[in-house]
């Protein structure tokens, strides 16, 4: 996974924890749900990436 990736996928599960935090402290339910889905979205990202690093040492496993 690019380090870029990684920061990325972290700063919106991040963004998506506050959004989620401030829906609840504010009783806002659309917010709240709006953060659950963008920290849904960042581990779905993240674990796509995982895969492709898996993936490519799986490829370099078999050139060697």
């Amino acid at each position: 996974m690019g380090t870029d990736d990684k920061i990325s996928n972290k700063a919106e599960e991040l963004g998506g924890k506050l959004k989620e935090g401030a829906g609840r402290a504010t009783g806002d339910e659309r917010l709240e749900a709006e953060g659950r889905t963008d920290q849904s979205e960042s581990h779905l990202k993240q674990a796509g990436e995982k895969l492709k690093d898996g993936a490519e040492k799986v490829k370099d496993a078999f050139k060697s």
